[in-house]
């Protein structure tokens, strides 16, 4: 009797052995399988996030790279481009002028010509009516078509083909006014004009305010612009004596 009392105490004891045991593994299994589904879902989150934060990104980015449109006015509020055109050298473009093309202002025949010199034929014989403009304040220092800086207190001007470093009469019928200034810029390039000015050159025909103005041209030997020259020398030192 002793014997199966003890026989039975050890197969009571044996089951709740197995149960403890399978609880037991059973309880780990579900917290594996928890901590994984947690992992899983914290990979997800992570993934999301930097996913979102790349199209962000992205987009920042493609926003930046759009360039702005942008347009530049003149001093007298005329619409101007600041593009250069490459003829041997870079010039800076005249107050009212369009883009200058490459091939229009190489192809001029003129456009390599020697300055004047007391001994040559010069361009006596030239004469030019047309619209004048001037250039803007902006350019002042910019490299005009002769490899000089431009000067916006100088009497200087551009023009489509007359010789580099030759000399011309302006007058503005409009005023009565004329000044001499030497070319040494290539332009303008704008449909109907046919010069383009310095600032000082503009304010000694009293165009300034105007912007454009309708000028005679009368081309000058440099023997003739030297006197000229020296007449507004001597006309404006009186003019100074008197005040």
């Amino acid at each position: 009797m002793s014997r199966i009392r003890a026989l039975t105490f050890c197969a009571c004891l044996r089951g709740a052995l197995s149960s403890i045991a399978a609880g037991v593994a059973g309880n780990t299994l579900n917290f594996g399988v928890m901590r994984l589904d947690n992992v899983i879902a914290r990979l997800m989150k992570t993934r999301l996030s930097r996913g979102l934060g790349t199209l962000f990104a992205f987009f920042v980015l493609a926003g930046c790279a759009t360039p702005p449109g942008a347009s530049n006015t003149s001093e007298s509020g005329a619409p101007q481009s600041t593009k250069l055109t490459q003829a041997g050298s870079f010039g800076p473009q005249a107050f009212g002028s369009a883009p200058a093309s490459g091939a229009t202002a190489q192809g001029s025949s003129l456009a390599d010509a020697k300055p004047l010199t007391d001994e040559g034929s010069g361009i006596s014989d030239f004469h030019q009516t047309g619209r004048a403009s001037w250039y803007g304040r902006g350019f002042h220092g910019r490299r005009t078509a002769n490899g000089e800086r431009y000067d916006m207190h100088a009497l200087t001007a551009a023009h489509r083909t007359l010789p580099l470093g030759s000399y011309v009469r302006v007058t503005n019928p409009a005023t009565s006014r004329s000044v001499v200034v030497r070319i040494n810029d290539r332009g303008p390039y704008a449909r109907g004009r046919v010069i383009d000015l310095s600032m000082a050159a503009a304010s000694a025909l009293d165009m300034r305010h105007a912007g454009t103005a309708r000028v005679q041209i009368e081309g000058l030997t440099q023997q003739e612009a030297r006197d000229a020259r020296n007449e507004m020398l001597a006309s404006n030192s009186d003019s100074s004596a008197q005040k």
